[in-house]
């Protein structure tokens, strides 16, 4: 069966990218975000947007300013929006009854935060069978007690490549190559 995919864009909002929260290479991780948007929907292959929901705790609240996706993202009316109420964006949401919908088996994953949400999406996906890409660009964060931001997205890049994959595979690719491939 040929592979079907669909381009994973997690939590790229408002609220996560403020002067106290700063991500690493936001520009760019938005600029090769913006050209995979134009991409898989010039393929016909769904994009869909990820916000976190956080309703009823005070952050990230629905319809708010801080749970608005940045306003330098290409997003478009026939993309897919998704609301997620924990990391891992298949709990809950409407993730799993899209992707089937639209007999997805391959998802193509980017956003924030590399070590939170795009983590845990990314270990939930494995174990249902999903083929991976992640875009080793593609993500970010911010800077942690222990690691700056550059060694945790490059410490998760090498355990995505290193990971053992149920009867998915995962594999971690630059925006640049992913768009050669495709």
């Amino acid at each position: 069966m040929k592979n079907k995919k669909a381009l994973l864009v997690i939590d790229m909002q408002k609220g996560s990218f403020t002067e106290k929260t700063p991500r690493f290479d936001s520009d760019g991780v938005i600029e090769r975000i913006n050209k995979l948007t134009q991409l898989f929907r010039a393929l016909n292959f769904p994009v869909i947007f990820i916000q976190h929901d956080g309703s009823g705790s005070g952050e990230f609240e629905k319809n708010t300013t801080e749970w608005e996706n940045l306003d330098e993202l290409d997003i478009q009316p026939n993309d897919i929006n998704i609301d997620k109420y924990a990391n891992d964006v298949f709990y809950n949401s409407e993730l799993q009854n899209t992707l089937s919908f639209h007999k997805i088996n391959e998802l193509i994953i980017t956003g924030c935060a590399t070590d939170f949400c795009v983590e845990s999406t990314i270990q939930s996906a494995l174990t249902k069978d999903y083929h991976i890409t992640v875009i080793e660009d593609g993500h970010t964060t911010g800077e942690r007690p222990q690691l700056s931001a550059k060694q945790v997205i490059n410490h998760y890049n090498w355990v995505w490549k290193n990971m053992i994959p149920t009867k998915g595979k995962i594999q971690v690719k630059k925006a640049e190559e992913l768009e050669k491939i495709i």
